[in-house]
């Protein structure tokens, strides 16, 4: 290992919000936290309920009188029958015969992208 260039490694203290003080070893000398092990519910087995505007009692009169059935809905077992269809394709369009029709669509009429004549 190089000399001079990792950090100083020595004992330090972390503090909880709870008032517990752990003493251990760290590149830091002092450092606080909000949840340790002798005040998170999952290591002291307490659990804490917080209940903000009553969402509890809110959800149970939301859902009071209401019963769920255990019972087993039944589906109905429908038949389906998959025929081949055949699809026959559209007629093609009569085309229009030129000079037919009535006297006034007889006249041509000049192209517009037609240059025009000097």
């Amino acid at each position: 290992m190089k000399p001079e260039i990792h950090p100083k490694y020595g004992p330090a203290v972390i503090r909880c919000a709870c008032g517990n003080v752990i003493e251990t070893r760290s590149t830091r000398e002092s450092i606080s936290t909000d949840v340790c092990s002798a005040c998170h519910p999952f290591f002291t087995g307490t659990q804490k309920l917080i209940d903000i505007a009553g969402r509890i009692d809110k959800f149970k009169k939301r859902f009071e009188g209401k019963v769920v059935s255990n019972k087993k809905i039944k589906k109905s077992k429908q038949i389906i029958s998959f025929e081949p269809t055949v699809q026959t394709a559209p007629e093609a369009p009569q085309p229009k015969i030129p000079g037919g029709g009535s006297k006034a669509s007889g006249k041509k009429k000049p192209a517009a992208h037609s240059a025009p004549k000097k």
